[in-house]
Order: structure tokens, then sequence, then C-alpha cells
């Protein structure tokens, strides 16, 4: 014996509308109900990019030493030698008695160059002398 099966067209459906309409009228009532607050922002005032040249030059700026990858000494944008550091480090420290040694050194750097340049700097009257590595240029 067969069973015959319904088909059962009528389906209940839920009616979206009215939650629809309770979500717009608490939209509503948040966006009427918020209050925007204006904060103010700091002002900041900086100082110039290179400073006027009747200011005296800044006691505490550290003295520079750098080591690119090729192995090239550079100190106040001019490329010297190994042996040069010293007297080079003995005039800055004149000018600037305060001033930390900074050697930025290369990642391929030679090594024996960086514990040379060290060295000189210590033998210029430098009591410490920092080495940090050189930023990438596209940091």
């Amino acid at each position: 014996m067969r069973r015959s099966r319904k088909n059962n067209e009528d389906e209940t459906e839920v009616d979206m509308t009215p939650m629809l309409d309770i979500v717009f009228i608490m939209l509503i009532f948040f966006i009427v109900t918020t209050s925007f607050v204006k904060e103010d922002g700091i002002v900041l005032n900086r100082p110039p990019a290179n400073p006027p040249p009747d200011q005296p030059e800044n006691p505490k700026r550290p003295i520079l030493i750098s080591i690119n990858d090729n192995s090239d000494i550079e100190m106040d944008g001019r490329i010297i030698d190994v042996d040069a550091i010293q007297p080079n480090v003995e005039t800055a420290r004149a000018k600037r008695p305060k001033a930390q040694v900074v050697v930025m050194a290369g990642e391929s750097a030679q090594s024996g160059l960086v514990v040379r340049a060290v060295d000189q700097a210590k033998l210029a009257g430098s009591g410490e002398v920092t080495v940090v590595k050189e930023p990438k240029a596209n940091q």
C-alpha cells in the first residue's frame, strides 16, 4: 500500500518588517542622542630643520664616525682614513668636550676596522665610545 505524500504548500514565514522598524528607530535614537565633542590637539613648536648660523653648536651633539658597508670611514661629511680618526676626534672634542663619540657601522663593514676606529677614538680622549648598527635606507 502506498502512502500519499502531502505537499505542504502552507509554509510559515516570519515577517521581518517590525524588526527592521525597531532597528531603524534605535539607530535614529542613538544618532540623535550622541554628543560629539571636538577635542583640541596639541600644538607643537618644532625647531627649524637647519639651525640659524648665529646659534652656537650644540655641545651635547655626539661626534659621529660612520663606517659604511664598503668600509669607508666618514666623519663630518668627509671620507677619512682610520689613522685620521684620532686627530679629528681631538678637534671635535676641543669644540664639544662633553660630546659622546658614536661609531655607526654597516652590517658588512670589516670588524677589524670598526675596532681600530673605536681604539683611535679612545686614544683621542673619549672615555666611552658607543658602537651602533647603521640603519637601513628603507626604514
